[in-house]
């Protein structure tokens, strides 16, 4: 369909969005299951969300990108998480790529990696290292040859450089982080399918290996991801992985409801002779629904703070919006994290044994949860939250590898 938006703002509106990505959600939805149990990568799907247009929901209408705004980003985020969850994990970041590159300076590199992301590039990562527990101590380093750089080193959790065109890479620089943009096809980059967590298997989210690949000086970016200071990045990609969550919670109520409703037997000494009509049950679901609600609105609601942080590069620096959207999102995953995973543990407690059948794969939406609120465990933003609140104790904005 074709994206009218408005002359002045550019934007698009939900309806527009919704009947454009609806129908690929759908088809993705369909093959869930199936992928999850023969563990097939969604190459497949990933190319539908690049030709929809997907990647480039941030764009500016005048690169060629749909102008979306960080609620409706998320809003359809959810929704993609409810069709395949490990799909909007696996682009997290390229959004913030995108989005980094929305709020640089006017220049000819900016406008050709919008016009890239615009007309379909996707943005990979391979950030953190086995075994290095903090960012400025990255063993994967970009050093002098000719006249140029190469890089050599091994990352893991790459989420979604098997889906993507280019793979941004953090190095070490004489000393000086770095963030690094490389062809994911390049010479001497070898990718590897051997993320080994229980959930979340089909992120892409394994060993990425570089031996002596060839870097330009323009694919040099800056200090990039760990830098020191208050970003936006924390709570962008944190409200991702809340995304994430909100989604499992929608699709763990249409799997189990549609499941009950389908089922005739019972026990007898049930409430009702149908399990769609026993109060027990109904109970069971109403949690659930009120789980995925619950979920939705807490991420659109700091999605509603990050649109005031992400007008442009003025706003994306003052710390007073960066710290109410920074604790807005520590609260929101308190918050979710929890009730998602009460919640799909929960709901196999509307059937017996049969509920667990492996053709099911109900027990997905738990592990995938699971799997996703590792991200940043809740022990130390709890923590971070109540610090802050009792003694105005700055808000932990910096990432460090050993969070995965």
């Amino acid at each position: 369909m074709t994206i009218t938006t408005d002359a002045t703002t550019g934007s698009v509106t939900d309806d527009e969005l919704d009947a454009r990505f609806r129908p690929v959600f759908e088809s993705i939805s369909a093959g869930a299951t199936e992928r999850e149990v023969d563990r097939r990568l969604a190459f497949d799907e990933v190319h539908r969300l690049r030709e929809a247009g997907l990647g480039a929901l941030r764009a500016p209408v005048e690169f060629g990108g749909l102008g979306a705004t960080v609620r409706q980003q998320f809003r359809l985020l959810i929704d993609l998480a409810a069709a395949e969850s490990n799909l909007p994990q696996a682009l997290r970041v390229h959004f913030s790529f995108a989005e980094d590159q929305r709020l640089a300076e006017p220049s000819d590199e900016r406008d050709t990696w919008l016009r890239a992301v615009a007309g379909g590039v996707l943005v990979g990562n391979a950030i953190t290292e086995p075994g290095v527990g903090a960012v400025d101590r990255y063993r994967t380093r970009l050093t002098a040859k000719g006249d140029g750089w190469v890089l050599n080193g091994t990352k893991y959790y790459s989420t979604g450089s098997l889906y993507s065109n280019y793979i941004l890479v953090a190095a070490d620089q004489d000393g000086q982080r770095v963030s690094v943009l490389v062809d994911a096809d390049a010479d001497g980059i070898t990718q590897h399918d051997d993320w080994d967590g229980f959930g979340q298997r089909l992120t892409a989210s394994g060993t990425t290996e570089f031996s002596d690949v060839a870097v330009a000086a323009d694919r040099i970016l800056g200090p990039g991801y760990g830098a020191a200071g208050k970003t936006y990045a924390t709570s962008y990609l944190q409200l991702v992985q809340l995304a994430v969550l909100a989604g499992i919670a929608q699709r763990a109520t249409d799997d189990t409801a549609q499941w009950v409703r389908d089922r005739t037997r019972s026990y007898t000494h049930a409430a009702a002779d149908l399990p769609r009509e026993d109060p027990l049950v109904q109970q069971v679901i109403g949690k659930l629904s009120a789980a995925a609600f619950t979920a939705r609105t807490a991420v659109l609601a700091v999605a509603d703070l990050l649109d005031e942080v992400l007008v442009d590069a003025t706003t994306a620096a003052d710390p007073v919006l960066l710290d109410r959207a920074e604790l807005a999102a520590a609260q929101a995953q308190i918050t979710v994290s929890d009730l998602v995973l009460r919640a799909t543990n929960d709901l196999f407690e509307v059937g017996g044994a049969s509920i667990t059948s492996e053709s099911l794969r109900l027990d997905r939406h738990w592990r995938n949860a699971r799997t996703i609120s590792v991200h940043n465990p809740t022990i130390f933003k709890s923590q971070a939250i109540g610090a802050n609140v009792l003694n105005g104790t700055e808000l932990p904005f910096a990432w460090s590898a050993g969070n995965r």
